[in-house]
């Protein structure tokens, strides 16, 4: 009877354990996020450099530099005084562009892509373009220099733009209807 005694106290103690917590087997300390921000730094300031330096070789183009950190030129700027409207959130835009390598070679040719209607930051379209359209008014046609991380960064378009490729994209804002219009209309 004694030993019936003993063996349940020692159970009842063995299964009031509290459960211990499972370590990993291996710890990692994040060096690898810091090395991946330390090579996308590098990567940023080598592509930025070498638009830099192809700008600096066209001195007949006066280039603007915005601030959401990419470049632009006008090739046809709107002088009509009563055109000072840009794109605001939920305005459709219809705009068409083309794209090239930032040394000129065509990847997309004006007409390859259809005339596009977009209704601004409602829908998908690459960062670079978007901040861009902004700056814009009616009937003005603007040239922009991308850094990949402004245009379709590591992944590429998945058709002709590889991954990691700085480009320009040339771009002619034909219209812009206020979302207020397009509330009326429906």
């Amino acid at each position: 009877m004694k030993i019936l005694i003993l063996l349940l106290v020692i159970l009842s103690v063995v299964r009031c354990k509290t459960p211990e917590a499972r370590y990993p087997v291996s710890q990692n300390s994040g060096s690898y996020i810091d090395e991946s921000v330390e090579r996308n730094k590098e990567m940023i300031a080598k592509e930025e450099d070498y638009i830099k330096q192809v700008m600096g070789e066209n001195t007949d183009t006066e280039y603007l530099s915005s601030a959401d950190g990419f470049w632009y030129y006008y090739n046809n700027k709107s002088t009509d005084s009563t055109n000072t409207r840009t794109p605001e959130f939920g305005d459709m835009v219809v705009f068409d562009y083309s794209i090239s390598t930032i040394e000129g070679e065509t990847i997309y040719a004006e007409g390859d892509k259809p005339t596009r209607e977009y209704s601004m930051d409602k829908e998908k379209l690459f960062t670079g373009l978007r901040q861009g359209l902004k700056l814009m008014k009616e009937g003005e046609t603007v040239t922009f220099l991308f850094p990949s991380h402004k245009a379709f960064g590591y992944y590429g378009d998945k058709e002709k733009i590889g991954s990691n490729v700085p480009i320009t994209a040339k771009v002619t804002l034909h219209e812009i209807k206020e979302e207020s219009e397009l509330e009326t209309n429906n």
